[in-house]
């Protein structure tokens, strides 16, 4: 199975360059302060050992790599990538703002050609990023190359909660309120109706472990959280 995120990478790369200076601010709001608890869930399924190297694709601004610091303070070091640079611009004045410049470092990089040789990290994370990406299945078989054999995938994405009652209310939210509050903030209402959109055409938690399994990751695992708002996989890399 193929799987294509759809779009085009400019325009998607424009819209997160557009969001940026807001970025952070809507994630709290707009999840009611969930995101932080759904990335520190996502890195403490790292096992990073003392001395390992972790890769976080699309960083954006870097909560994830910081999460990554302060988990796993002993760490060799932790670098984040992301192909649109005001995002990035952003993540390094987090990371400069909390004396972390020298574990953490920041390139500008598709996932779907990540500049790293074979077997490099001990962990790869990827937070509500493979989405965004054109070819899903091309940026999973990049994470894939980059870990050393043994290494863990973490990917953390949304979904749509199945529940009946909490579901509807949810996608009421999510398909309504979200694209109006976030356009109102942000001031590119686009930009918060191509969420739900891009929610709605990726593949299922199944789907996407499958996807998993086939650019070679075993024992893939998937939990639900917040009622099935988001999954978290977490994936081994064959030895």
């Amino acid at each position: 199975m193929e799987a294509d995120g759809g779009g085009d990478r400019d325009a998607i790369r424009r819209m997160f360059a557009g969001i940026a200076p807001r970025y952070d601010l809507l994630n709290r709001l707009l999840s009611a302060g969930r995101d932080r608890y759904w990335r520190r869930r996502a890195v403490a399924q790292a096992e990073l050992p003392p001395g390992g190297l972790a890769l976080d694709v699309c960083t954006g601004t870097a909560d994830v790599a910081l999460q990554l610091a302060k988990q796993f303070p002993s760490a060799k070091s932790i670098v984040g990538v992301d192909f649109c640079l005001p995002m990035l611009r952003l993540g390094a004045d987090k990371i400069a703002r909390v004396g972390l410049a020298h574990r953490i470092q920041l390139h500008a990089a598709s996932a779907e050609a990540l500049p790293f040789e074979a077997g490099t990290f001990d962990v790869a994370t990827i937070a509500f990023g493979i989405r965004n990406v054109i070819n899903q299945k091309r940026g999973l078989a990049e994470l894939n190359r980059v870990l050393r054999p043994g290494g863990r995938a973490i990917i953390l994405e949304f979904a749509t909660p199945q529940g009946p009652l909490f579901g509807r209310l949810y996608r009421f939210y999510f398909r309504r309120m979200l694209p109006w509050l976030g356009g109102l903030i942000s001031g590119n209402r686009d930009a918060y109706s191509y969420l739900p959109a891009s929610v709605s055409r990726f593949p299922s938690p199944w789907e996407l472990a499958g996807l998993m399994e086939e650019v070679g990751f075993r024992d893939v695992q998937i939990w639900a959280l917040t009622g099935g708002i988001v999954t978290l996989h977490v994936g081994r890399k064959s030895a």
